[in-house]
């Protein structure tokens, strides 16, 4: 066969930059901050007497002091009561699902390790414009105290979109970081099984996903959530053999998505454009999309048996049963 041409590129059209170029961190110039030897400061130095003071008066107690490796600026790392803290007055409201949610993963880890950032409160205490969930969960958890940096720059206050710029863990860095750390622990115990590991995995889906987002990088995970919070779970296995079992698992999901593609560019073909058709196609094939589950338990269907049945039906797929009105409904669904 012979080698296609390449269509020309068009006049006036940038060339595209290598993939590495794109993903390469290039310093910004000179190196700034300074160096590690320089950051250690006294807390009842010149600089930070005065908030030490303020933070011992509230019944805090200083830890530490450091200069901040970017602004050079002096930050005090202080312990705070609990109740003399409050976040911003004007903060993005609260969410107590969130709120306890974290306090559940800080009381399984058993450590409190991400200190809020704070400052001086107008009429005394302390907000933080960075941290109000984890302050919830301290108070979900009893905690007498919390760790704080104290920033004596009370215009910190006001940067909260700044702080809160980090990037949410999704769904496939969710699900990449728990085979990661699936394999680490396999190879530091084969042994163990996999449902002594729930704590620090999470979730049991998240092996199946990061082993099929490790093959298919483009993979629309949140489709099949609804099937595999249902079916997925820790097994009594070891660690090492249920890995190899997962590997299997994948593939079977990857094979149906093959299908489900399949019926969706079918379903464009005759007319209907949606972003919402692969949702509305993985949801007629889920063998389990009408058993209810009560929150925290699984299925009775095992995962292979509702990926087996998943397949079938992707294959032998009706095409003339879709209606745009099922479509819709789909999208109201979804929050449309």
């Amino acid at each position: 066969m012979a080698a296609q041409k390449k269509a020309p590129a068009k006049a006036g059209a940038k060339p595209r930059k290598a993939a590495s170029a794109r993903k390469r961190l290039t310093p910004r110039g000179a190196a700034n901050g300074p160096e590690p030897s320089a950051m250690p400061l006294d807390p009842r130095g010149a600089e930070l007497a005065g908030l030490t003071a303020a933070v011992e008066a509230a019944g805090g107690a200083a830890l530490g002091a450091y200069r901040d490796p970017q602004g050079n600026a002096p930050v005090l790392v202080a312990a705070l009561p609990r109740e003399r803290v409050e976040p911003t007055p004007f903060q993005r409201d609260l969410s107590p699902t969130h709120a306890k949610r974290l306090a559940a993963k800080i009381a399984e880890t058993g450590a409190f390790l991400d200190p809020i950032i704070a400052v001086q409160a107008e009429g005394g205490g302390f907000w933080t414009p960075n941290g109000r969930h984890r302050l919830a969960a301290s108070k979900v958890l009893g905690q007498r105290s919390i760790t704080a940096l104290v920033s004596p720059n009370p215009e910190l206050a006001f940067r909260i979109l700044a702080l809160n710029t980090e990037k949410a863990h999704n769904l496939r860095d969710r699900a990449l970081e728990a085979i990661r750390m699936a394999r680490a622990l396999a190879a530091r115990d084969a042994k163990a099984h996999e449902s002594a590991f729930g704590a620090q995995l999470e979730a049991p889906e998240l092996l199946t996903l990061g082993i099929v987002y490790e093959r298919e990088g483009r993979f629309a995970g949140g489709a099949y959530g609804s099937l595999l919070r249902k079916v997925d779970r820790f097994t009594s296995d070891a660690l090492a053999k249920s890995l190899t079992q997962r590997e299997g698992l994948a593939a079977r999901l990857l094979e149906i998505d093959v299908e489900v593609k399949r019926v969706v560019k079918a379903l464009e073909a005759r007319g209907m454009k949606s972003p919402y058709l692969r949702n509305y196609v993985v949801a007629r094939i889920n063998p389990v999309r009408f058993e209810r589950v009560k929150p925290g338990e699984k299925s009775k269907t095992p995962i292979a048996a509702a990926l087996t049945k998943m397949l079938a039906a992707a294959k032998k797929f009706d095409l003339a049963s879709v209606r745009d009105r099922d479509v819709a409904l789909v999208a109201a669904a979804s929050g449309e």
